[in-house]
């Protein structure tokens, strides 16, 4: 159901302020399930959304970030070309967390797709 994650992502984003004190923000605000993907999604044959952390390492190797907190779990991952955010949340209480929402962006820090740059971390 949307309406919990929404209410999760609302409790996360209250909790920034006092997050940004250990080092910087967990979550982006206003992060959202990217669009098309609902927990009962299956990941996508070889891909990121819907994937646990494992998974994610088997794609990319081991993660430059690895940032927890109670609800969620960030895993960034770079390769000088581009930088990904994936953001795992548990699907349900007691499940694994799983990718949901993504973000990416060039070295220089532009924004970009986040397909172009898993194919970028996949290249190696």
């Amino acid at each position: 159901m949307v309406v919990p994650r929404v209410r999760a992502l609302m409790a996360l984003t209250a909790l920034l302020p006092a997050l940004s004190a250990c080092g910087g923000a967990v979550i982006p605000q206003g992060a959202r399930p990217a669009a098309g993907f609902t927990p009962a999604s299956r990941p996508e044959p070889g891909g990121v959304m819907g994937a646990d952390a494992r998974g994610l390492r088997r794609l990319f190797g081991e993660p430059r970030l690895d940032i927890r907190d109670p609800a969620a779990r960030k895993l960034q991952f770079a390769n000088g070309q581009c930088i990904l955010d994936t953001y795992l949340y548990a699907p349900a209480a007691g499940r694994e967390p799983v990718v949901t929402h993504v973000d990416a962006r060039t070295g220089a820090g532009a924004d970009m797709e986040w397909q172009a740059c898993v194919r970028l971390l996949r290249a190696k």
